[in-house]
């Protein structure tokens, strides 16, 4: 009997679980947590929390206890210009993420996924199996230890602040700013009028993100307790290799987040169903052609806007946010 091992119990990590178990009931998996309750752990918090959903994602959209509110609009700021995009109904959520995460776990114990939590993955040769999953975030557990770290890595610093003067329950916004970088105001948990309000870095030019955002904070007079704090690491884009041997990586470790927002959710989600597909049907030499499929085109733009804007920043950081503003012209929308 196949079996395949998979190092991390968040998204990426049940979505190939599930994806494997849906495709081919035969094969042994067996998901690796290290902490001692799935979801609910220090990590099963994120960054914005954001998730939207197209017509082929429908079985991920969020049960109801696995959403604290649906998403009808996104603003967007670039400079002293405003962008109002609306969602259709049922398409864009703000995640309970530790409660949805746990929404997956009882899906994939159902169609037979074994879990073992408070289990550590250190090494790849902790292992033996057939395929290794290693869906242990950024930077993985197993490119750590092979030297394979590789693409664009951005960094991120959020409070969640409760009580807050901002909190509008069905809107985002972003706002982008001429140093390479953006801010969010994201609703959250509705009782306890909670935000997410966060900053995020494509490259850290050296600043105190922590700095920024409570001047930022301060010049959108936002008030309230700030009762969580989280940050770190933003795996920009694709993160190659996808592959190495009989090893697959999924989520943060080889999708990557999308290049405008940073949004990371739908990509893990989806990596990892592409991942349990062609492992469920003997193709495994298949996945990195789906990964480049699904999201190579955001990339060869990211590569070149980079770089444009890496020389516009030395010449005047205004032209930063002309490019962000052409950028949503050619097609970028805030559910992606």
């Amino acid at each position: 009997m196949t079996k395949v091992d998979i190092i991390g119990g968040s998204l990426s990590g049940l979505s190939t679980a599930i994806s494997i178990k849906e495709h081919n009931r035969s094969i042994n998996v067996v998901v690796y947590e290290k902490h001692k309750k799935i979801g609910y752990n220090h990590e099963g918090r994120r960054c914005g929390e954001a998730h939207t959903i197209e017509k082929e994602w429908s079985k991920w959209i969020p049960e109801k206890n696995s959403y604290y509110n649906e998403i009808k609009t996104g603003l967007v700021y670039l400079g002293e210009k405003k962008y109002k995009y609306t969602t259709k109904p049922g398409t864009a959520y703000i995640l309970n993420r530790q409660e949805f995460i746990c929404q997956l776990a009882r899906k994939a114990e159902k169609l037979g996924v074994i879990i073992q939590t408070n289990h550590k993955i250190k090494s790849k040769n902790d292992l033996e199996s057939d395929y290794i999953i290693d869906a242990s975030g950024c930077p993985s557990t197993i490119k750590r230890e092979l030297n394979l770290n590789k693409g664009l890595k951005g960094v991120t610093y959020q409070h969640t602040i409760e009580d807050s003067n901002c909190f509008i329950s069905d809107t985002i916004k972003i706002y982008y700013i001429g140093e390479f970088g953006y801010y969010w105001i994201f609703p959250r948990n509705p009782e306890k009028k909670e935000v997410n309000v966060g900053i995020g870095f494509v490259k850290n030019f050296g600043y105190s993100l922590k700095n920024l955002l409570e001047e930022f904070e301060k010049k959108q007079k936002i008030t309230g307790k700030i009762n969580y704090v989280t940050g770190g690491l933003l795996p920009i884009g694709l993160q190659r290799p996808f592959k190495y041997k009989n090893i697959l990586f999924v989520g943060d470790a080889s999708a990557g987040t999308f290049p405008p927002t940073g949004q990371g959710i739908y990509r893990a989600l989806l990596s990892g169903d592409a991942a349990g597909k062609c492992i469920a049907h003997n193709q495994v030499n298949r996945y990195p052609y789906m990964l480049n499929k699904m999201f190579i085109k955001w990339d060869v733009i990211l590569k070149f806007f980079t770089s444009a804007n890496l020389v516009c920043r030395n010449i005047n950081p205004n032209l930063v946010i002309k490019n962000f503003e052409y950028l949503f012209k050619f097609g970028v929308r805030i559910s992606h």
